[in-house]
């Protein structure tokens, strides 16, 4: 393997793992495309068995053989043995790692990997009947648990708005375990993004929309004529503010969890899943 062992920490090389932002790695190497960052041996593997290309990879001396060995397994797996042999692999102790990134990593491993071309949200639609909307979710953590949670109950895939957390920030990908490489999902564009675009298109591709509001036309979680649908898309808000009031009314549905006890609602990410795991029924 390509070991190099980190003295420098200025190396520009290095950059990747600690001086350039995310947003700033959707550009980086290749404009249309772009690279990201994946941390943990677990949701790296996920990434590379869903055909994403290792790039470089940082591993803390003391993880190479717990975190690091499965990854070297899964890269010559997946890619073969002349990648394994010639991807760039950072190592140092740990205090040296933590120096170079500014904070602990999460059980000391990371990897670039190369992104792969994002489909349009009308092609991506044409073959699921089932998937979630997240609309303008900011929260990386939400946003990797909405995705574990729409893989995990049996969801088609997921759209997200052009303004909501890309799920391949190391942040939304790691909470979401790798499911973020394990169930597909769509970027919608500003334009389509912008008002009720995006549940008129839905409509126009055969959904039916339910937004996930408490409102006085809001109808149970177990409501059958729901469940029936055909191609349904469930639309979830972001945090706190939920979703805005002409999304809400240009819905199909609008649908309610019951609450009690005086709370007034759940968090996005444990409505999601109370919600798939009702719909899909």
């Amino acid at each position: 393997m390509n070991l190099i062992e980190i003295k420098d920490l200025n190396a520009p090389e290095l950059d990747v793992f600690s001086r350039i932002t995310e947003p700033q790695l959707r550009t980086y190497f290749e404009p249309e495309i772009g690279i990201f960052l994946a941390e943990t041996g677990n949701v790296v593997i996920r990434a590379l068995e869903a055909g994403y290309e290792p790039l470089s990879l940082l591993v803390e001396t003391e993880k190479m053989e717990s975190e690091g060995g499965p990854v070297f397994d899964a890269i010559e797996k997946y890619w073969g043995r002349e990648k394994l042999d010639t991807i760039p692999v950072y190592t140092a102790k740990h205090d040296i790692v933590v120096n170079l990134i500014g904070y602990n990593l999460v059980r000391g491993l990371w990897m670039t990997l190369r992104r792969k071309p994002e489909m349009p949200v009308e092609d991506f639609c044409r073959d699921k009947r089932r998937i979630t909307v997240l609309f303008d979710v900011v929260n990386p953590t939400n946003v990797g648990a909405i995705i574990r949670s729409a893989a995990a109950l049996g969801m088609d895939g997921a759209v997200l708005t052009h303004a909501s957390v890309d799920p391949l920030t190391r942040r939304a990908a790691r909470v979401s375990m790798g499911t973020v490489f394990q169930i597909p999902w769509a970027r919608a564009t500003r334009e389509e993004s912008e008002g009720v675009n995006l549940i008129r298109n839905l409509q126009l591709y055969g959904y039916k929309t339910v937004a996930m509001a408490l409102t006085d036309d809001s109808t149970g979680i177990d409501n059958e004529e729901i469940r029936k649908s055909h191609k349904l898309a469930v639309i979830m808000g972001t945090e706190g503010m939920g979703l805005p009031k002409e999304v809400i009314a240009a819905c199909d549905y609008r649908v309610m969890i019951p609450m009690h006890h005086g709370v007034d609602s759940l968090n996005v990410a444990a409505a999601s899943a109370v919600a798939f795991w009702e719909l899909m029924k």
